[in-house]
């Protein structure tokens, strides 16, 4: 699979022209979900690897509309790799204490720790999505300068932008591989999914009313998302946009990049000093001849 396709590393994303779907997807499901399961078995050992090190620290981001399929793409993307080594963090409405520090605050103290992967599922990208369309929210913010929806135009977002590249730049001087995800899925497909969550009693807790509500937003949230993916795809962390219509061939290709960017990471288990090695022996002798004393 050519991944290349779905990545974006500079200012040329256009969301209306860019596929939801692609046709034939998923004609061999059976091989499909054999090779997420081989990507998961490579990610297990590589991950076992990066621990062992402590140098190198993966962060996958997720953004996507709701039912994008972010929950279930963590689910099987993932499934296998030590719950030691991984963790997952979804970042929602910000806390009154979140509110009284800069909003990077609460995201810094959720980065994985270095030999670690950590999801985001929703992120600091909320930040210049849902508060672009709602602009509202940031007069409670306590923000310097800002006190009217006046306050809050393409200056201050476009200073947002500026603020993520660098903070995506600083974190890859300092071991963080980050791998961004948009899940891009069409307005027919998120319908097809609420009714289905109507429909199925087993799924009615993943619906809320607001979901139903935000939808009225549609086009704006597009809007938006193409603006913020244009100003913050770089060569060094670029976006990867994933049709996502259907559920399996978008975890496929998100298993298929981040086993790619995993293979390009100089990952290896510590090599032991000499002295080390000496205390193994020792440790070995020990252990067989304890039973002596």
């Amino acid at each position: 699979m050519d991944t290349e396709q779905f990545c974006y590393t500079k200012n040329n994303f256009e969301i209306s022209n860019t596929p939801t779907f692609v046709k034939d997807s998923s004609k061999d499901l059976k091989h499909i979900k054999k090779q997420i399961k081989d990507n998961v078995k490579h990610l297990k050992k590589a991950q076992s690897k990066m621990f062992a090190r402590h140098e190198y620290s993966i962060l996958i981001v997720l953004q996507g509309m709701d039912a994008s399929g972010k929950d279930s793409m963590i689910k099987h993307i993932l499934s296998g790799v030590s719950p030691s080594g991984c963790n997952v963090v979804s970042f929602k409405q910000p806390t009154e204490e979140e509110k009284l520090h800069d909003y990077m605050w609460r995201v810094n103290r959720k980065l994985p720790p270095r030999g670690h992967i950590g999801v985001f599922n929703r992120s600091y990208y909320e930040d210049v999505v849902v508060t672009r369309v709602h602009p509202q929210i940031i007069l409670n913010d306590y923000l310097p300068n800002i006190h009217s929806l006046s306050d809050i135009n393409e200056e201050f977002f476009e200073n947002r932008y500026t603020n993520i590249r660098n903070y995506e730049n600083y974190l890859t001087q300092n071991g963080y591989v980050i791998l961004k995800f948009f899940l891009h899925i069409s307005k027919a497909e998120q319908k097809r999914r609420f009714l289905a969550r109507i429909d199925t009693p087993r799924k009615n807790w993943k619906l809320s009313a607001s979901d139903i509500k935000e939808r009225q937003y549609w086009n704006k949230y597009q809007a938006v998302y193409q603006k913020a993916i244009n100003a913050t795809a770089t060569k060094e962390n670029p976006w990867y946009v994933i049709p996502s219509d259907d559920k399996w061939y978008s975890r496929l290709i998100v298993s298929n990049i981040l086993t790619k960017r995993v293979n390009k990471m100089p990952l290896a288990y510590p090599t032991l000093t000499a002295m080390q090695k000496k205390d193994l022996v020792l440790a070995k002798q020990f252990l067989e001849d304890e039973d002596k004393y």
